[in-house]
């Protein structure tokens, strides 16, 4: 038996009717579960990963992918942990393609928002020189998640943030009306309040957000002045 058929058959083995139509109702119908908690998830994950670490560790980007063309949601979220777990902290350049080909595969924000703090905010640590390109990329594409993913890039970068990239990723998507769009910058902008309040302040002050975008940005700041 492999590692992705070890995983399969415990999670088939550990399903939950009544969990999976609460979790599928959850995220819009949008893909199957199993209906397996994160913790219990997890778990699985780790029991299995340990049974198989010699092939995980030859293999781990290929696995990963594969087990990511699984239709069931809790595959896709073993696949980003996988990467996360043994591939985050020595990416190589070309990782790119395949960073992008997971935000653009089974996208809703759950998978999106962990893919785009985690890989791709930790490829353009590592591979600084790249930021400006694929930022550019990524925000004219015609797809909102990767769209999405130049806003929240930064979030794990706490006082590293470039301010000035994300003024310009908020001003390049400013008048979207999307709301998963809406949201992303008035995420991105309050959590740079948690380090640098006063430019957050004059930002949303001086430029006209959307609603959604401005209170969500100054959600830390407004409780703080109470």
């Amino acid at each position: 038996m492999d590692f992705i058929t070890a995983l399969e058959k415990e999670f088939i083995a550990q399903a939950n009717t009544a969990q999976s139509r609460a979790m599928q109702a959850y995220m819009k119908n949008n893909f199957p579960f199993f209906g397996i908690p994160m913790p219990q998830r997890r778990a699985i994950l780790k029991s299995v990963s340990i049974t198989y670490s010699v092939e995980i560790k030859a293999n781990a980007r290929t696995l990963a992918l594969q087990i990511y063309e699984k239709p069931q949601r809790e595959f896709h979220y073993c696949a980003i942990e996988l990467l996360i777990q043994n591939c985050s902290k020595k990416l190589q350049k070309d990782d790119i393609h395949w960073i992008e080909q997971l935000l653009l595969t089974y996208s809703w924000w759950d998978t999106v928002d962990t893919i785009s703090k985690y890989l791709l905010g930790r490829y353009l640590v590592q591979f600084p020189e790249q930021t400006n390109k694929v930022i550019e990329k990524f925000s004219n594409a015609p797809n909102i998640w990767l769209n999405r993913s130049t806003l929240l890039f930064q979030l794990d970068y706490k006082k590293n943030t470039n301010f000035t990239i994300l003024e310009a990723v908020c001003e390049h998507f400013k008048e979207s009306n999307a709301f998963f769009i809406q949201k992303a910058i008035g995420w991105a902008l309050r959590e740079y309040s948690k380090i640098n309040p006063i430019a957050v302040q004059n930002y949303v002050v001086s430029t006209h957000l959307k609603p959604l975008s401005t209170k969500e940005a100054l959600r830390i700041i407004e409780k703080q002045q109470l």
